[in-house]
C-alpha cells in the first residue's frame, strides 16, 4: 500500500551553520536559510561560489572527500540531514526533496526507457500499490509535464528526445512523489530561449499547484527575477547579500550583488559604451521599479502575454519580453537578404557600390540519414533550403535561430569544413562550393572561427604559446620562431593575458581566460572575417560582459567583419548590427538589428524575441502582474 506523509508545522527547510569543506580548504561558510512551504528562493552566484556544492549537500551527495558540519532540518523528518546516515536519505531523497539536475542526458539512465524510470521513483518509496499503478500514473505525470503523446514518450529512451524534453521527463520524476521541497541546478542553462521560457513556466506552474517548495540555483539573474520572491547571493562559499527579489535587484546592498546585477543588465552601458562587468560596476545605477516600467513599453508586456498564449497553443507554453534599444552600440545599414527565393541577394545604400566578403547564393545542403530498412530508401535532412544573403566588410552579423535551424551547417559551410548540395558561396573572394581542400587555405587565412566551448576546441597538451602560434603554421610557409613569440606576445596583450600564459597549458585557466586564448588564436593571423559559434553561451555573466566587450573592441581594432551566431537574442542584439533569423533550414526574416528587435514582421521572430528573458522585462512583467 502507498504510504502516507505525516503533516508537519514549522518552516519547511531550516538550514543552520552549514559549512563544506574538503581537508584542505573550506567551500562553504556559515550558510543559513529558512524557506515556508510554497516559497520560491533563489541562490545565485557565479562559478566556485558554492551554491551547486550546498545543494548537494542539502541532498546527502557530497563527493568523497568533502565533508559537512552544521545543521539541516526538513519538516517532517526527525533526522538532521547533515548526520544522516545513506539508509535514511534514501528514504527522503525522491520522496520529501528531489532535484533537477542541469543536464538530464546524464541525469537519466540511457539503458532504460523514459516511462520505467519515472515509475521507478513511485515503486522505490511504495507510493503506489503496484507497477501497474506506477506504469500509469508515470503516463499522467508526463501528461502534466506537457510531453506530447505521453504514452508513446514513456516507451522512449532518453537519447530519442529533445534536451527540452529530457528536463521534462526529470521534472515528471521529481514531481512524483509529490516532494516538499524541489531543488532546481541550473535546470535550464542548456536550452533554447522558447524551450527555457516552456520549462521554466512548467517548474512554476507545479510547485504553485502542488504548494512545493522552490530552491532554484542559477546564475541568469533574469531567471531569478521570473521565478524566485527571495533572493541569496553567494560569493566564494559566502552569503553576501539576502532579501526580496525586488529589494536585492533594485536596491542591492553589497558591491559584488551590485557587480552581478551590472553584468547582466545587457541594456546598460558604461560613459565608453561598453557593457558592465563586475570590476567597472561602482558607476552603475541599478533600475528603480519605476525606471523599469518606464523602459518596458506596454506594447512590450503586451506582446508578454500574446505570445506567451501562442506558444502555449504551439509548442505548450513560452513567455514574451523585449528590451528597449541598447544604447552605446551602432547600426549599420539594413542587411542585404532575400530570404529563400532563390535568387541573388540585391544590395541597397551606401554599401552597394562595394563587393560583399560573403556571398551566399541560393544555398542547399541535405544528408542522407542512415536505413532504417534493407528494402527503404535512406531519408533525407534537408539542413539548408536555399537561402541567400550578402554581408559587406566591416559589417557585425548575427544569426539567431534555435537548435536545428541550420545555424551550425551554415557555420560549417562558410569555413569550408562543409560543402553545399547546391548553390554558391563567396568568402573573401574564395568559392567554397566544389573546392579541394588544397584550394581552401587562402579561405582558412580570411576567416577563422571562435568555437562555444574552449576546453573542447584547446589541445590540453599544448601550451598557449603553440595553441595560439598553430593557424601561422600553413603549408609552405616558413616559420621564424623569433617573429612567432612576439606575436604570441601581442596577441594575449589584444586579449588582456599576461605574457607569462605563454608557458601554460589551458586547464591552468579559467573559462573566460580560455576564450581569450581561443580569441587570440582566431586573430593571431590577421583575417578579415570572424565568426563566433556562441562564444559566450558557456560563461558566467560577468565573463560574459568581459568577452563581449573584448569582441567589440577587437572588431573595430582589426577592422574584422564579424559573424556572431547564437541562440541568445539578446547578446546579438548588443553586438551585431544586422540580423538573420533562421528555423529549419530557412530565413524567416532579416534586417538591421533594430527592425528585427522591436518590430519583428514572422511570427516565430516574435517568439524568439517574446522568450529571450532580460532583467528589465522580467521585473517590468513581474511588478505589472503584482498591480493587475
Amino acid at each position: 500500500m502507498p504510504i502516507s506523509k505525516k503533516p508537519t508545522t514549522g518552516p519547511l527547510l531550516q538550514v543552520t551553520g552549514l559549512n563544506i569543506a574538503t581537508k584542505d580548504r573550506s567551500l562553504v561558510r556559515d550558510f543559513n536559510l529558512t524557506m515556508d512551504r510554497g516559497e520560491r528562493v533563489g541562490l545565485i552566484g557565479e562559478s566556485g561560489s558554492g551554491k551547486s556544492m550546498t545543494t548537494t549537500a542539502l541532498m546527502g551527495l557530497l563527493p568523497p572527500g568533502v565533508n559537512a558540519t552544521g545543521s539541516v532540518r526538513l519538516a517532517g523528518r526527525d533526522e538532521d540531514l547533515v548526520t544522516a546516515s545513506d539508509r535514511q536519505m534514501c528514504r527522503i531523497r525522491g520522496n520529501d526533496m528531489t532535484m533537477v539536475f542541469q543536464e538530464p542526458l546524464t541525469a537519466l539512465n540511457p539503458l532504460m526507457k523514459v516511462g520505467p524510470q519515472v515509475a521507478e521513483v513511485m515503486l522505490k518509496h511504495k507510493t503506489v500499490s503496484g507497477r501497474r499503478e506506477a506504469r500509469d500514473k508515470a503516463v499522467q505525470l508526463l501528461a502534466s509535464v506537457k510531453l506530447p503523446d505521453p504514452a508513446e514518450a514513456a516507451k522512449a529512451y532518453p537519447h530519442q528526445l529533445s534536451g527540452g524534453q529530457r528536463q521534462r521527463v526529470m521534472l515528471a520524476m521529481a514531481l512524483a512523489n509529490d516532494p516538499e521541497l524541489l531543488l532546481c541546478d541550473e535546470p535550464t542553462t542548456a536550452l533554447d530561449v522558447t524551450v527555457q521560457r516552456q520549462v521554466l513556466d512548467l517548474i512554476l506552474e507545479s510547485v504553485q499547484l502542488r504548494g512545493t517548495g522552490l530552491l532554484f540555483i542559477t546564475h541568469d539573474l533574469s531567471v531569478v527575477a521570473n521565478v524566485c520572491d527571495r533572493v541569496l547571493v553567494m560569493n566564494r562559499g559566502i552569503v553576501v547579500e539576502e532579501g526580496s527579489t525586488e529589494e536585492v535587484f533594485t536596491r542591492p546592498q553589497h558591491p559584488y550583488t551590485r557587480g552581478l546585477l551590472a553584468a547582466s543588465d545587457l541594456d546598460a552601458s558604461d560613459e565608453n559604451g561598453r557593457l558592465f562587468t563586475v570590476a567597472s560596476a561602482a558607476a552603475y545605477v541599478p533600475p528603480s521599479i519605476q525606471d523599469v516600467l518606464s523602459t518596458v513599453p506596454p506594447s512590450v508586456l503586451r506582446l508578454k502575454t500574446s505570445a506567451s498564449a501562442a506558444e502555449e497553443s504551439r509548442t505548450g507554453g513560452a513567455g514574451v519580453d523585449e528590451r528597449p534599444p541598447s544604447s552605446g552600440r551602432r547600426h549599420g545599414s539594413e542587411l542585404d537578404v532575400q530570404p529563400n527565393d532563390g535568387g541573388p541577394a540585391v544590395s541597397t545604400g551606401q554599401e552597394a557600390a562595394t563587393e560583399p566578403i560573403i556571398s551566399v547564393n541560393n544555398l542547399v545542403r541535405t544528408y542522407e540519414r542512415g536505413r532504417t530498412s534493407l528494402f527503404k530508401k535512406p531519408g533525407e535532412v534537408n539542413a539548408l533550403r536555399g537561402i541567400s544573403f550578402d554581408v559587406h566588410a566591416g559589417q557585425r552579423f548575427g544569426v539567431v535561430g534555435e537548435s536545428g535551424s541550420g545555424k551550425s551547417t551554415l557555420l560549417r559551410i562558410l569555413a569550408g569544413l562543409d560543402q553545399p548540395s547546391a548553390g554558391s558561396v563567396r568568402v573573401a573572394g574564395n568559392e567554397v562550393a566544389g573546392a579541394r581542400e588544397s584550394q581552401l587555405i587562402e579561405l582558412r587565412r580570411e576567416l577563422q572561427i571562435v568555437f562555444q566551448d574552449p576546453m573542447g576546441s584547446l589541445n590540453p597538451r599544448m601550451r598557449v604559446e603553440d595553441i595560439i602560434a598553430e593557424p601561422l603554421l600553413a603549408p609552405g610557409k616558413r616559420v621564424n620562431n623569433a617573429l612567432q613569440r612576439r606575436q604570441v606576445r601581442e596577441m594575449l596583450a589584444a586579449v588582456d593575458l599576461p605574457a607569462d600564459s605563454a608557458e601554460r597549458f589551458p586547464h591552468q585557466f579559467s573559462g573566460g581566460q580560455r576564450q581569450r586564448i581561443s580569441i587570440a588564436r582566431a586573430l593571431i593571423c590577421r583575417p578579415r572575417v570572424l565568426v563566433a559559434d556562441e562564444p559566450v553561451s558557456a560563461l558566467d555573466v560577468s565573463v560574459r560582459a568581459q568577452v563581449l566587450n573584448l569582441l567589440s573592441d577587437l572588431v573595430d581594432q582589426y577592422q574584422l567583419t564579424l559573424v556572431f551566431v547564437s541562440h541568445d537574442l539578446g547578446v546579438v542584439r548588443h553586438i551585431c548590427d544586422n540580423v538573420v533569423v533562421m528555423r529549419s533550414g530557412e530565413i524567416v526574416e532579416s534586417g538591421s538589428t533594430e527592425q528585427i528587435y522591436e518590430r519583428p514582421q514572422h511570427e516565430y521572430t516574435r517568439t524568439l524575441v517574446g522568450a529571450t528573458m532580460s532583467l528589465r522585462a522580467e521585473m517590468a512583467a513581474r511588478e505589472a502582474a503584482l498591480q493587475h
